[in-house]
């Protein structure tokens, strides 16, 4: 079930941020000006599936992890939001390690690496893992077989038939040409 984040009420995104944060282990202290910003950030049905926070450059970052890329966002005092996005299918490794109470994670796309510091060390695990279950599972989709455009040509070459038979009526010609058109 997706959430729906550009439209969610304030309270309903506090409460789901705060489910996310239970579950990667982030404790949205220093980030909760860029977690503001970030349904304006995402894409229409776009799902955030993790996030952490942590330095990068010399200031504070939020990392999240969504089902098709990861947006880096700082929020600053005197130079408005800085974002930064890298698109899962571009991202060749991610890597994380843990010291005594932090830790640190590196994502590297292309000749760019990411490196971001001071992460929560409980986060760096959940947050390492999601990425690349969100990176496996983008390919999968990638590669799953496509019904072929002239199978869905014909069925709604079939269907247009069936009205002018008196067999469905104009809604159900709709409602069938939809589930058609969808794959369903």
């Amino acid at each position: 079930m997706s959430f729906d984040f550009k439209n969610a009420s304030p309270e309903e995104l506090k409460k789901e941020y705060e489910r996310i944060a239970k579950e990667t282990g982030d404790d949205q202290f220093f980030t909760k000006k860029e977690l503001n910003h970030l349904p304006e950030i995402l894409l229409q049905g776009e799902q955030v599936l993790a996030f952490s926070s942590g330095f990068m450059n010399g200031n504070t970052w939020l990392v999240a992890l969504t089902d098709r890329r990861i947006i880096f966002l700082d929020k600053g005092l005197i130079f408005g939001l800085t974002q930064e996005t890298v698109d899962l299918d571009k991202i060749n490794t991610v890597s994380g390690e843990t010291g005594l109470i932090l830790g640190k994670i590196a994502i590297q796309d292309g000749a760019i690496q990411r490196i971001i510091d001071n992460v929560p060390k409980r986060s760096v695990l959940p947050f390492t893992n999601r990425v690349r279950d969100a990176i496996e599972a983008r390919k999968n989709k990638q590669h799953a077989p496509a019904v072929p455009q002239d199978d869905v040509v014909s069925k709604l070459e079939r269907l247009a038939a069936l009205p002018e038979k008196g067999i469905l009526s104009p809604e159900e010609f709709k409602e069938q040409k939809v589930k058609i058109l969808s794959g369903a």
